[in-house]
């Protein structure tokens, strides 16, 4: 349960007020980027859970992607708009701590997955004999069941601390949603617990990302030793698919975590984007690049967009 100590019962997001009249066009691009991110990755994961053929580790990891690509901009775009539609940008505190929760406990899971899906890769490629073993059912859930639990932990710990602080001047913020970063920033008394609750956070994907590094150096390893002809190309094809994702999320988590450390040198306007290219970008481009680039998606995609309809079981 979190204790909340808000010296202000409500916020206010006043992002991009700069543009005066023109922010309320702001709702044409963001609603029609929310409609094509939640209908083209409801449709991967609707097509992946259908399809046995699908049920594989690999596949259920890209569904996994999918899943988090649909929550996120759940979390932050309607009350976004609504707010650029209308002009209303109070924030209830309540509904900040949770927007915040929500957000983070998401988006805590893009790296673990993308782990996962390293993790799949090398043992299909370097340890064929033992993948499934490794990749088994049961080591599957268990490993889901550990990260689950340990993302709650951090996650929840990191908003409870902010539950506890105490904001003694301005309530006004030139932001879209509610972020951790900000808010801290905001806050009077000592808030070294909570930096060192956001660092704590922040290692869980440095340390996802050393791994998924060290997974596919090894893996470009033993295919250029090793493998040849059309199982290179095969091998080659499913990797930069997975690195093209990769790439995507690492850049703009980063991105956004440099933007601000360098505030003096950006405009606010531009720091809101950022931030929001950071939780929306993976949406918009995950489901071209595993649904296009994924032979065995594409084909049942296809059949779903022509047909209305895949193969029953």
């Amino acid at each position: 349960m979190l204790i909340v100590n808000f010296s202000h019962s409500e916020f206010y997001f006043i992002g991009f007020t700069s543009l005066k009249e023109y922010r309320r066009l702001l709702f044409i691009p963001f609603f029609l980027g929310f409609c094509f991110s939640m209908t083209t990755n409801i449709a991967l994961v609707f097509t992946i859970a259908k399809q046995k053929t699908l049920h594989s580790p690999m596949y259920v990891l890209i569904g996994s992607i999918a899943c988090i690509d649909t929550l996120t901009p759940f979390w932050i775009v309607p009350r976004m708009i609504f707010s650029f539609a209308t002009g209303i940008n109070v924030f209830p505190q309540g509904l900040c701590l949770l927007q915040m929760w929500s957000v983070h406990y998401t988006c805590s899971f893009q790296s673990s997955v993308l782990f996962g899906m390293a993790v799949d890769r090398y043992f299909a490629i370097c340890m064929p004999l033992r993948y499934n073993v490794v990749m088994s059912y049961n080591n599957c859930r268990i490993a889901s069941l550990v990260i689950i639990i340990r993302n709650f932990i951090i996650i929840t710990a990191m908003i409870a601390l902010v539950g506890t602080l105490t904001f003694c001047s301005s309530n006004v913020l030139y932001h879209t949603h509610c972020e951790h970063q900000l808010l801290v920033t905001l806050a009077c008394g000592d808030t070294s617990k909570n930096y060192l609750a956001g660092l704590i956070s922040f290692c869980v994907p440095t340390v996802d990302c050393f791994g998924i590094a060290l997974s596919y150096i090894s893996i470009f390893v033993v295919i250029f030793r090793s493998a040849a002809g059309e199982s290179r190309s095969k091998a080659i094809h499913t990797c930069s698919t997975h690195l093209m994702g990769i790439c995507i999320t690492y850049f703009a988590s980063m991105t956004a975590f440099l933007a601000y450390r360098v505030k003096n040198t950006i405009s606010p306007d531009l720091r809101i984007c950022i931030s929001l290219l950071y939780l929306l970008l993976p949406g918009l481009c995950n489901p071209w690049i595993y649904g296009i680039r994924t032979k065995e998606i594409k084909v049942h995609l296809v059949k779903l967009l022509k047909c209305g309809r895949v193969d029953p079981l």
